[in-house]
């Protein structure tokens, strides 16, 4: 494989792990407040439909950006007041929450469009446009960093750096900051947090509406800037592959990073079938190509890669001792 091709591998595993990133450090917040979240799928999908929908009809990708946060988060708060509030199963929740969405999302964009449950293609205003980094020109003469500067780094959307910089955000949110060492106490031991006088709902609902506004920034970088529009069942299991790769990350951030970009990259070597066969010598179907990062996450999920233990009082509701 030849230096250019690499870069253009890289290029893609970047664009199509930026929904991975997004869901899966949503997931990080809310399972590490001790509420499992196996909704991200219908979250993503919904706030795609939601930011697809009204950037076709106000012609903002702005509006459609703050559509499908709002959406995301109203399912983010309904699955809060299921498995905070009121108690419930937490995993129950989260598969309901994945079919509703399934069926609401194709019907209200169908009943808006009559398309078939699509939006209309967005052009123009409607859509994130790539951003060129600065001297990205300039400095593509510069041999090796230059060309992985102008090829890679730049020319992506706005979400896309959006989710490389909540990276070290949520780093220095969980192990810098007050909030964070509660958040992370609130999912190991809640009585203690409660102990000492803070409220473990207020912290389980404000970890669980980021995993909203995270999720939302998911489903509308899909809808809005990776692809023209929103389609039917267009998250295609990343919620789930991105609960694989938080398990793989060990509910880290930085490592979530590399874990996204992973499966972001397996993805990507699935548009390239010609550059495995040039690799390994035989045609590979592409068949088994695009499987490949659903394998690996059945791999992860089946505890081939290591131990990976959750927080102490995730899954469990909080009852207050009296």
């Amino acid at each position: 494989m030849d230096y250019a091709t690499l870069l253009q591998i890289l290029d893609s595993t970047l664009r199509l792990g930026t929904p991975l990133l997004l869901a899966c450090l949503a997931g990080l917040y809310s399972e590490r407040s001790g509420i499992f979240d196996i909704g991200l799928e219908g979250k993503m999908l919904m706030a795609g439909m939601a930011s697809g929908a009204v950037a076709a009809l106000s012609g903002s990708v702005w509006a459609g950006l703050l559509a499908g946060i709002g959406a995301s988060m109203a399912l983010a708060l309904i699955h809060g007041l299921a498995s905070i509030t009121f108690r419930g199963n937490q995993l129950i929740s989260g598969v309901a929450l994945n079919f509703v969405a399934s069926g609401a999302t194709v019907l209200i964009a169908q009943s808006l469009f009559q398309q078939g449950g699509r939006t209309p293609s967005l052009t123009g205003a409607a859509r994130f446009n790539p951003i060129e980094l600065p001297f990205a020109e300039t400095l593509r003469a510069i041999p090796g960093l230059g060309p992985f500067y102008a090829e890679v780094l730049s020319g992506h959307s706005a979400l896309v750096y959006v989710a490389l910089a909540a990276v070290p955000g949520t780093w220095w949110l969980l192990y810098r900051t007050r909030f964070g060492l509660r958040l992370r106490a609130v999912g190991e031991n809640p009585e203690s947090v409660d102990t000492a006088g803070v409220s473990v709902l207020r912290l389980r609902y404000t970890a669980v509406l980021i995993t909203g506004v995270l999720c939302g920034l998911a489903g509308a970088y899909m809808a809005t800037g990776l692809q023209a529009g929103f389609g039917r069942e267009m998250t295609a299991g990343r919620g789930y592959i991105a609960l694989a790769a938080l398990i793989f990350a060990k509910w880290r951030p930085w490592s979530a990073l590399w874990a996204t970009m992973l499966f972001g990259f397996l993805q990507a070597l699935a548009l390239r079938p010609d550059v495995l066969e040039r690799t390994v010598g035989f045609p590979v179907p592409v068949s088994a190509l695009d499987a490949l990062p659903y394998i690996l996450t059945v791999i992860v999920l089946a505890g081939f890669v290591g131990r990976a233990i959750p927080p102490r009082a995730g899954g469990q509701p909080y009852v207050k001792e009296r």
